[in-house]
């Protein structure tokens, strides 16, 4: 079936926004990628350092120089929390009672390593439509293409409801700040329709992609302590038990280290069949790039690297729907050079637990803190401390309420107009604590939940890139979705 001819109006977007990007979206993101924004997990001295607030300073300042009509914009900071922005526009179409919701961030990751020799974190470079450095794509471009949408629709007088924006500077730290701001802007946020979320990802770029679920995340430091200095290891091994073999040991209660399934029944949930019907459409569409998209480091591509399963089906809902372990750092050795025959007194390992969408995530944390520390072997000092905040430890994945029928007629026309393609629907490994709090808080809202996050563009990871083009249609895609907002 032929794709609908493209309106009007929906040239009209797509060009107000392809120029916009071109003109002052990647020249904004491009001094944005400069600045080493860290989220405050990465940076415990943020507010000394003030890199946050430049970033927040510098997009607040952008916002306000566009002069959308009726635009009001407030740099919100509470005692101790890091600073979001909040804008309020007034709706244009005559009557509409409901509010949308826009959403992004501006914290960053840390730098990582392994960046290709002429790129870096905080040095951009634009080559081939690809904006490279951190924080660009994950999301610092969020603010700026959701006023450019704005702005598109109001240059050529489509009516539109009104819209509000919350860009926060802690999501990468599981957005910890992020409930105080929704309590205290909750009387001035009104009754939410649509929200409209931009910190997600594409399965390829050649569609728009809907977001239909998020895993939730419990991370933190476990800490297997067995002597109060190193000693001898020729004097002491076999004695004295290994740090890391107390840890492994541990670990192991968690994951099946053969396999990487996690073993308590209570970190799973079941996968609802309307999940593992998009989960084969996707598939169909995707095939084996779904784990082709990944640096293998054995074969191009994936040329003779095995993933854990080269079923499209089984490895969407593999990252999508099912828990997995990550450990992301280590503490407690020395480097490979300077590491002598010592038997090392503790050691550490920062855990990444992705949970399945429908797993209460402080929940999960402190069944997994239990889980680590009873019962230690040899009865060494285990302990593990998870992140968050007392009261809020761990975050909650989302599963997207079902598409009220006006949304998905817009979504998928948006994606034919733009795209020349249907609508995706894909569920996303990572996390983004809003969503869940949205759900509760809104539960009546409707969720566009997307974003540029292609193959090959690697957040959190070296050589990390904005697919501008991509960011182009999105923009207008964006735009179309708010004026079809009831």
């Amino acid at each position: 079936m032929n794709a609908p001819a493209r309106t009007a109006e929906a040239a009209a977007l797509e060009a107000f926004a392809s120029e916009a990007w071109d003109e002052r979206i990647v020249p904004a993101i491009t001094e944005y990628v400069k600045v080493p924004a860290k989220s405050p997990m990465f940076d415990a001295d943020w507010a000394a350092h003030g890199l946050l607030d430049r970033v927040v300073t510098d997009a607040a300042r952008w916002v306000e120089s566009r002069k959308v009509a009726g635009l009001k914009l407030e740099v919100i900071r509470l005692p101790g929390r890091t600073p979001v922005i909040f804008f309020d526009i007034p709706a244009t179409k005559p009557g509409s009672t409901d509010t949308v919701l826009l959403y992004g961030h501006l914290d960053k990751q840390p730098e990582f390593s392994g960046w290709r020799s002429d790129l870096g974190p905080w040095t951009p470079k634009y080559e081939n439509g690809l904006l490279y450095g951190r924080g660009g794509a994950d999301d610092g471009y969020a603010v700026y293409a959701a006023i450019t949408a704005i702005e598109a629709l109001d240059r050529q007088g489509t009516p539109r409801p009104r819209c509000v924006g919350l860009i926060e500077s802690c999501e990468e730290s599981g957005s910890t700040d992020l409930p105080a701001y929704i309590d205290a802007l909750k009387p001035r946020l009104g009754d939410i329709a649509l929200v409209v979320c931009l910190d997600s990802g594409a399965g390829n770029y050649d569609q728009l992609w809907l977001t239909t679920s998020l895993r939730g995340m419990v991370s933190g430091v476990l800490k297997v302590e067995i002597l109060t200095e190193g000693v001898h290891s020729g004097d002491a091994s076999g004695l004295v038990p290994s740090s890391f073999r107390i840890l492994r040991h541990v670990l192991d209660r968690l994951e099946d280290s053969a396999t990487g399934r996690l073993l308590p029944e209570a970190f799973h949930c079941a996968i609802p069949d309307s999940r593992v019907a998009q989960a084969r459409a996707t598939a169909a569409v995707l095939k084996d790039e779904v784990y082709k998209r990944f640096p293998w480091a054995c074969g191009a591509d994936g040329g003779t690297a095995l993933p854990t399963t080269t079923d499209p089906v089984e490895a969407l809902l593999n990252r999508t729907w099912r828990p997995t372990l990550s450990v992301t750092g280590a503490e407690g050795f020395p480097e490979p050079r300077n590491a002598g025959n010592v038997l090392r007194p503790y050691t550490a390992f920062k855990l990444s637990l992705r949970l399945p969408p429908l797993v209460d995530g402080h929940e999960a944390s402190m069944r997994l803190k239990a889980l680590l520390e009873d019962n230690a072997p040899y009865n060494a000092k285990v302990t593990f401390h998870p992140d968050g905040r007392a009261g809020a430890l761990g975050a909650t994945g989302w599963n997207a309420p079902e598409l009220a029928p006006w949304l998905e007629r817009a979504l998928d026309a948006a994606s034919n107009a733009h795209f020349g393609a249907p609508l995706g629907y894909i569920g996303q490994g990572g996390t983004i604590p809003l969503m869940s709090m949205l759900a509760a808080g809104f539960p009546k809202a409707q969720m566009m939940v997307c974003g540029v996050l292609g193959p090959k563009s690697n957040a959190h990871g070296p050589n990390e890139f904005l697919h501008v083009p991509y960011g182009k249609k999105l923009t207008a895609a964006v735009a179309g979705v708010i004026a079809a907002c009831p």
